[in-house]
Formats: structure tokens, C-alpha cells, sequence
């Protein structure tokens, strides 16, 4: 990742992949000093021996615990509020629903309903927690005369319509239940009958995506961790039945994945190495063998390819590259759309000769410099789960690490990457691009029509944008229309830049094709210059540059961003799921 980048990440995984000795060896040379010649063959069977163990038991000896993630029952019911039996009743309630007429009585017939069967209790109470129904607020109450044992009044804001507003609902019941211990929870809206019927669909989905996000917790590296006992949650008042059931289940299924993307990057990388990396998507072609295949390639297969841009980067590490591809096939129909997915996969960054230093750096949280692969295995384990007919998608991930020895790339070094074009490195610490750069190649040798790839790419787009919002880079206006659409639905915020061709100048090179950097000015700009190099013209091809979003500096903990929008994106160009 470039120099100076702000961003974060979270994963998850369980075992670690030993490889093979074979692939050990080939990165392995005997020493052959002519001063200490004795040492040569016996130092080279040692350092075999260490490349071994250090596969066998990870740095530090640490290895994340097997925890079984919450199995939680969503389900879709119209029943009585008054009469629903369980821990807590949750109400979403906007503003507007607070309202009270001359007598101090809630104007909103359900908030009315429920006040008089608990005796004015609840606007009583509410007044007294200044409960307004403002975005973020919420009290939970414990108020007899109902059959929950609770009732929790969450704010929407002013009107409570957009998706995020109902995300943000299912998280603080999340927060609530886990706070009571509750098993048994309900969530209803005051004025769910306002909303259309397709309304009703999508905020039962993201109420249930909320809920399931706001859930998770990554204890897989911390020595005791609580079990959480909530089972089942009862969406009320949204309707019932196979059209909702189905898009309850999507829900479920997207958030898997993006919980899958978080535990990659919460990871750390003595734990997470491009072996690992490379088994955890096997893992998901293995577990949906009826729509995935898997295809690892090692270095010498790497080299046939002749992507010597990527293997440049992945030169100094005691742990080889791994090029990752899933493919993923609908189980019946024919295919209507071939698309690419290709994510950025240093699973660390040191910067390289070109090393992090000094404040801000970050080059402690640069695990997360594999959050755009992360993004793409993510929104794989949820197609595997949807199963989208009509589209076939190829997940491409060059996963390596960017570290330092006698065998690294240094700064001036000329690579070539694998459709023939060669590259200055001017900077070691902007070795994303390297990586994109064959990955980019590859993917475009499979008959994609289009590609999206996403990375935490520059610190110049967090400048830009900020932490929570990612670059978009594109010549296609209609990508740009259909990503921009998938992310409406995902709630996930992008904003669309330039792709000024004048600032290429800054990218030539005296000696080769072109600079790995730029200058700082337009840093983002430059960096997708850089990559659209190695797209073929008849491709679509955006650039995601996500590197403020992959991480929660409040939480200190990745995001899972992008699985969401690249899976609404995939079923958009899909047809029907099975």
C-alpha cells in the first residue's frame, strides 16, 4: 500500500496450510559465500528445516480459537405486540412517532396501544429519559403488564426511510440483547404500515443484516470470551411468508460473507500468510464444490505467467505468493454475464526498502492491506450460498507480502509485468499496483466482460474522502451506474473521481514504460492510471479504492466493506437465484 495510508481490517480462520516442501525449496539457496564456503550446505538444510517449523506453528505460537459463530432464527410473523412473549419487544419509532396530543398520549397508534396496556407507563418513562426518537437514541425499559419481560425504543431519526436508518435499528437491538442476555427478541416499527410492500422486504433485510452484524464479535485471538445466548429474533409487522423468508436468508448469506471479510483482516498476519489466505478460498470452492472450482498457483507457475511485477513484490518473504482464483458457475441455465472480481492481497506491508516510518505510518495495522481480497472472498462465500444463475464470476487475488531481505526488490529495479509492459519501481511502499498489475492481466485472459477491483490502495483517497467513503475510478459510465446503484441498496458509501489522463506525464520513466508512483499531488488519480494499463480496452474495468472504509478506527476492527455491494452487483447481473 502507498506511503502514508489510513486505513484498517479484521478476519477470520482456523486452520493454517502447511505447503509443500517442494515450494519451500524452490525459494531456498544454499549460502555460497567464498569466504565462509564450509557453511554452505549445512546452513541451506537448516534454513529448510526453519522455513518448515515456522509453517507448522505460526510466529508467537498463536493460532485462533475454533468459535462457533451465532446461530441465530430470523423469522417473519404478524402477531399482537401486547401478546408476544419473550425478552425484549424492540420498536423503531422516527421522530415524528413520539409526538403526544394536549393529554400527553402518543398521537402513533402502536406506541398509544402499547402505553395503555402498561398504564401510561411507557410515554411516562420516555419523557423521563428524554427519549425523542432522534437517530441513535435508545432506552430499554423494564415496564410489567406485557408478555415481553422488556420493551426497547430505538430511534430512526426524523423519518427512518433509508436502509442504513433500519441497519442501524438492528444493531442497537444487537447491543440491547446482548446487554440483557436476552435469547428471545422481537422488532417491530411504530408506523410499518406506511411503507409499500417492497419497502417492507428490504427493511426486514437490512433489520436482519443489523442485527446479525451488530452481533459478531471476533474473540478468536483473545484467552476467554463470553458465549452469547441469543437465538431467535421475530421481525413483526412486515409482512410474512416466501417473499420475505427468502430475503431474510439473503440477508443471512451476505452477512456471513461479510463477517467471513472481517475475520480475514482482523487477522493478524503472523496468523494470516498468503498460504493461509490461499487455503481459506479453497475452503469456500471445496464447502460450494457444486458452483466453485479452485485454481492455486505457486511461484513457478506464477513465473510461466510471467508476472514479474507481482512476484517483484512477493520476493523478500519467507512466505511464497499464492495466486488465488475462484471460479464461480450457476448450477443450471446459461450464462449471461462473465465478470471479474480481483482483490489486493498483501497480507503485510512493511513498505519494503522503502520502509513505513514516522507518525501515521500505520505499519502496525498493515494486516488490513488485503481488505480488498477480503471484500472478494467475502462476496464469494455469499454467492456460494445465493447460488445466482444467469452470471459466472471469476475471483482473482494475488496474495503476497511486502517485506524486506537480500532477495527483495529495491527501489529502481525494473520489473515486467505479464502482458510485456516494464515498470520502474521508484518506490517499494506503492507495491499494490504491482501485484494488480498481473492480477489485472489474468483476469482479463479469463473472457471477463467486466472487472471490478478493490484496494486499500492510497492514503491520497483517505485524504480525499475520508474514512468512510471509497474512491470510485472508472471510463465506463455504465459500470459506474451499476456499482454506484449496487451500493444504494448496500447502504456502503462511494463517491466516483476522475480519471484525469494529463497527470499520466508524472508516471513516465526514462529507463522504462512507466513509474510505479507519481507525485503526491493526485495520488489516487495516478495510482488508477497506473492500473488501467493493464486492462484489455474491450473490458469494462472499475477501480475501487476502499482504503478509509476497510477499517473502524472506533472499534479498532475491520468493516467487511465492499462484500455487500460486489454481491447486490453480481445478483444485478444475474438472473434469478435458485
Amino acid at each position: 500500500m502507498a506511503a502514508r495510508l489510513a486505513f484498517l481490517a479484521r478476519p477470520r480462520l482456523v486452520s493454517l496450510l502447511i505447503s509443500s516442501p517442494s515450494l519451500f525449496q524452490s525459494n531456498l539457496r544454499p549460502f555460497r559465500s567464498p569466504l565462509l564456503p564450509s557453511l554452505s550446505t549445512h546452513s541451506h538444510r537448516r534454513r529448510i528445516r526453519t522455513a518448515r517449523m515456522a509453517h507448522t506453528d505460526t510466529l508467537g505460537l498463536t493460532k485462533p480459537a475454533n468459535v462457533d459463530p451465532p446461530k441465530i432464527a430470523f423469522s417473519a410473523k404478524e402477531v399482537d405486540l401486547l401478546e408476544w412473549k419473550g425478552d425484549i419487544l424492540a420498536v423503531g419509532v422516527t421522530e415524528k412517532d413520539m409526538a403526544k396530543d394536549e393529554n400527553s398520549k402518543f398521537e402513533n397508534s402502536i406506541l398509544r396501544k402499547l402505553d395503555t396496556r402498561l398504564g401510561g407507563l411507557l410515554a411516562e418513562a420516555s419523557a423521563e429519559e428524554d427519549f425523542t426518537g432522534k437517530a441513535g437514541q435508545s432506552t430499554v425499559l423494564r415496564l410489567p403488564g406485557i408478555g415481553s419481560k422488556r420493551i426497547s425504543l430505538i430511534g430512526l431519526g426524523q423519518n427512518g426511510s433509508s436502509g442504513n436508518s433500519y441497519r442501524a435499528l438492528g444493531e442497537a437491538v444487537a447491543t440491547a440483547a446482548k446487554s440483557a442476555q436476552a435469547s428471545k427478541v422481537a422488532v417491530a416499527l411504530a408506523s410499518a404500515e406506511i411503507l409499500s410492500a417492497d419497502v417492507k422486504l428490504s427493511t426486514a433485510s437490512a433489520i436482519a443484516s443489523g442485527t446479525l452484524l451488530g452481533f459478531f464479535e471476533d474473540n478468536r485471538f483473545k484467552s476467554e470470551s463470553k458465549k452469547l445466548p441469543l437465538q431467535s429474533v421475530e421481525i413483526i409487522g412486515l409482512g410474512n411468508g416466501p417473499d420475505v423468508e427468502k430475503k431474510l436468508k439473503c440477508a443471512g448469506d451476505i452477512s456471513s460473507g461479510i463477517i467471513f471479510g472481517r475475520e480475514l483482516v482482523n487477522a493478524p498476519a503472523n496468523v494470516l500468510t498468503p498460504a493461509v489466505l490461499a487455503e481459506e478460498a479453497s475452503k469456500i470452492a471445496s464447502t460450494y464444490s457444486d458452483v466453485f472450482t479452485a485454481k492455486i498457483l505457486d511461484v513457478e507457475q506464477c513465473k510461466e505467467l510471467k508476472m514479474g511485477s507481482y512476484l517483484g513484490v512477493g520476493a523478500a518473504s519467507a512466505n511464497p505468493p499464492h495466486f488465488i482464483h475462484l471460479c464461480y458457475k450457476p448450477p443450471s441455465g446459461p450464462v449471461n454475464a462473465k465478470l471479474g472480481l480481483v482483490g489486493k492481497g498483501l497480507t503485510f506491508d512493511s513498505g519494503g526498502y522503502n520502509i513505513k516510518t514516522g507518525p501515521g505510518c500505520l505499519i502496525e495495522l498493515m494486516k488490513f492491506d488485503m481488505g480488498g481480497s477480503a471484500a472478494v472472498l467475502g462476496a464469494a462465500k455469499a454467492l456460494g450460498q445465493i447460488k445466482p444463475l444467469g452470471v459466472e464470476v471469476h475471483f482473482i487475488v494475488a496474495a503476497c507480502e511486502n517485506m524486506i531481505s537480500g532477495t527483495g526488490m529495491r527501489p529502481g529495479d525494473i520489473v515486467t509485468a505479464s502482458n510485456g509492459k516494464t515498470i520502474e519501481v521508484n518506490n517499494t511502499d506503492a507495491e499494490g499496483r504491482l501485484t494488480l498489475a498481473d492480477a489485472l492481466v489474468y483476469t482479463c485472459n479469463q473472457g471477463v466482460e467486466k472487472i471490478v477491483d478493490l484496494a486499500t490502495l492510497t492514503g491520497a483517497c483517505i485524504v480525499a474522502l475520508g474514512p468512510a467513503i471509497a474512491g470510485v475510478f472508472t471510463p465506463s459510465d455504465e459500470l459506474a451506474k451499476e456499482v454506484l446503484g449496487a451500493s444504494e441498496v448496500s447502504g456502503e458509501k462511494f463517491w466516483r473521481m476522475p480519471l484525469e489522463e494529463s497527470y499520466w506525464e508524472s508516471m513516465k520513466s526514462g529507463v522504462a514504460d512507466m513509474v510505479n508512483t507519481g507525485g503526491r499531488q493526485g495520488g489516487a488519480i495516478t495510482a488508477a492510471l497506473f492500473l488501467k494499463q493493464f486492462v484489455d480496452e474491450k473490458v469494462q474495468w472499475m477501480h475501487i479504492d476502499m482504503a478509509g472504509p476497510v477499517w473502524n478506527e472506533k472499534k479498532r476492527a475491520a468493516t467487511g466493506f465492499g462484500v455487500s455491494t460486489l454481491v447486490e452487483w453480481v445478483l444485478k447481473n444475474g438472473s434469478s437465484s435458485t
